[in-house]
């Protein structure tokens, strides 16, 4: 009898802890580059991520090739020559929210969030800083955020023909909803 008890208290405490973790495969992440020349913008709604409510920690991976463009020359320059995905065929990032306390997982509503971590784009590595928003609804989280990423820190070379249809500053946001673990 004492060993069941145990048992099922095992279990209900490994329960406890899979449902404060969250993951997403269907995450969208897109970037927007404006010029007076051209404007350029991307998505990719393949984003894989999980985040542990529990602990803040917080990890995106995606896959280069699945960014996709309004007109198919475009999206091939920028597999083959900006962000050579054959080379670099991922970027992730990978930090932790660090107001934690701030976040309430278990009551709805929409949360000021900011979270720290490396940002590997292009075989790169940068740590960053990110503000964001974590918006509960129904018991479930929604991670948004918008940031600058500036090409030359990932050492994404710009040919001279194109550099002015390219912004050296490119928006990038983030919009990923979780389900339960």
């Amino acid at each position: 009898m004492k060993t069941r008890f145990l048992i099922l208290v095992f279990l209900a405490s490994t329960l406890i802890v899979n449902a404060q973790k969250y993951i997403s495969k269907t995450g969208h992440i897109w970037f927007y580059s404006h010029t007076a020349i051209e404007d350029i913008e991307a998505h990719n709604n393949q984003a894989a991520s999980i985040l542990d409510a529990a602990t803040g920690d917080i990890q995106f991976s995606l896959l280069i090739r699945s960014f996709e463009f309004k007109i198919a020359l475009m999206q091939e320059h920028f597999n083959v020559n900006y962000m050579e995905s054959e080379t670099y065929p991922k970027a992730s990032f990978k930090g932790k929210i660090t107001n934690l306390d701030k976040i309430n997982f278990k009551t709805d509503g929409s949360y000021d969030a900011l979270v720290e971590g490396d940002l590997t784009i292009h075989g790169v590595t940068k740590h960053v800083s990110i503000p964001g928003k974590i918006i509960i609804k129904n018991g479930l989280p929604t991670v948004q955020s918008k940031f600058m990423v500036i090409s030359e820190d990932y050492k994404i070379v710009i040919p001279d023909l194109v550099k002015e249809k390219i912004a050296k500053e490119i928006e990038v946001t983030v919009d990923i909803s979780y389900q339960a673990n």
